[in-house]
């Protein structure tokens, strides 16, 4: 699957463009137990290319960024950006993001073709705290006060759409709470 300058990027080569979707739907922690919080947002996906890593590693790139608003009152709640990496000798997919509240990761999965019944390609990445392979860095503050333990994340793309559901383990006010995103975008 190469794209226009003719580098491989895999499974990523469909998210290429600009995704827009207003049927997302966000629950998140809360002192006395979860909101729930209706959304609309555009993820722009933009080739970075390829990249060698310690000479023998080859990747292909995308730079994503993401921004999220209240359908409420249409102010935005969260902004990220990071990448999406393929590399096809290993059949891995890697995502790595960071959202201005000093919380990074880096997720990975292995892509083996997976696709659903409609012929759309399914990506799956995890990370967690302390993972080797894939794991979560943040701030003294949010490990000591909203701190994130998981991150699982599955996109499932084909057809001019992207349907994604995103769950973070989060120990926030003294319990560890399931945070989780969904949405379904068009390719404008």
């Amino acid at each position: 699957m190469n794209d226009s300058t003719g580098i491989d990027f895999g499974p990523l080569t469909a998210l290429i463009g600009v995704w827009k979707g207003d049927k997302g739907v966000d629950i998140a922690p809360e002192p006395d137990g979860e909101e729930t919080n209706p959304f609309f947002e555009t993820i722009t996906f933009l080739e970075v290319g390829g990249v060698t890593n310690a000479e023998s590693q080859n990747l292909s790139a995308l730079h994503y960024h993401q921004i999220v608003s209240r359908k409420s009152d249409g102010a935005v709640f969260h902004n990220e950006t990071g990448y999406w990496m393929w590399d096809a000798e290993n059949k891995t997919v890697m995502h790595s993001l960071h959202i201005p509240r000093a919380v990074g990761l880096i997720a990975g999965g292995t892509y083996n073709g997976e696709k659903d019944a409609d012929g759309r390609i399914i990506l799956k990445v995890m990370a967690k705290l302390g993972d080797k392979n894939w794991g979560i860095i943040q701030s003294p503050f949010m490990r000591d006060k909203a701190s994130t333990q998981s991150f699982e994340h599955e996109i499932i793309i084909g057809n001019g759409k992207l349907t994604y559901t995103e769950t973070t383990m989060v120990d926030i006010y003294g319990k560890v709470f399931e945070h989780t995103d969904q949405n379904e975008l068009e390719l404008t």
